[in-house]
């Protein structure tokens, strides 16, 4: 009967060292992917800033489309109210490709005539611009890369609380080894393993990401 007690200080020794050595491998773990993670956000949110850099340029040059439409129509409106074909057919040669669909397409209304035709080309479905579409594209893929940025910040912190936890674990299985009383030896190291199987279980829950 003399001999049981050491044998059962003796497992509960190694239950705290094995607990020690798993909750160490889990720290190092939650912090790589917390690295990992980090790093995947800064990427994203550059990703998306050049996005916005490219829209606004995009914006930019579909405003200055616009303008020179509207300076062209402007001619060529006046000489088309007066008649003045020649004079109209030479602004209607110049004007962009992009526009001429519009003006074809709102001279078809008969607008002198028509009181229901649309006031200019510039309200007609056919005048677009693909910089003023790619602005949109490229402003929405903006908001994606930041939203995903933003849930890889949180994935990030997620895996900074599991080495917190982690470090709790560590904490209470290093307690139990300085203990004499084999009760509160048992106690703390199974405070010990709660803290890490729930650890455990919540970072199961996480994604992953791995470099090599």
């Amino acid at each position: 009967m003399s001999a049981a007690p050491p044998q059962r200080m003796d497992l509960l020794e190694i239950l705290a060292a094995a607990l020690l050595a798993l909750a160490a491998v889990g720290t190092a773990w939650s912090s790589y992917q917390a690295s990992r993670w980090n790093g995947e956000q800064a990427k994203s949110f550059s990703r998306a800033n050049a996005a916005r850099i490219e829209s606004t340029r995009a914006s930019s040059l579909a405003d200055s489309q616009t303008q020179i439409d509207v300076a062209t129509f402007t001619q060529w409106v006046d000489a088309y109210a007066l008649d003045e074909k020649e004079l109209a057919d030479f602004y209607l040669r110049r004007f962009r490709a992009e526009f001429k669909p519009a003006v074809h397409a709102w001279i078809a209304t008969r607008p002198l005539k028509n009181a229901d035709a649309p006031l200019t080309p510039f309200a007609m479905p056919q005048y677009r611009l693909a910089a003023r579409a790619d602005a949109v594209r490229l402003e929405a893929n903006a908001e994606a890369l930041s939203a995903k940025a933003r849930t890889n910040v949180q994935r990030s912190t997620n895996y900074v609380l599991g080495v917190v936890l982690f470090a709790v674990a560590l904490f209470f299985a290093g307690m139990s080894t300085k203990l004499r009383t084999r009760r509160l030896q048992a106690v703390l190291l199974g405070l010990g393993a709660t803290f890490f199987v729930g650890t455990v279980v919540f970072l199961a829950t996480l994604p992953v990401t791995v470099a090599i």
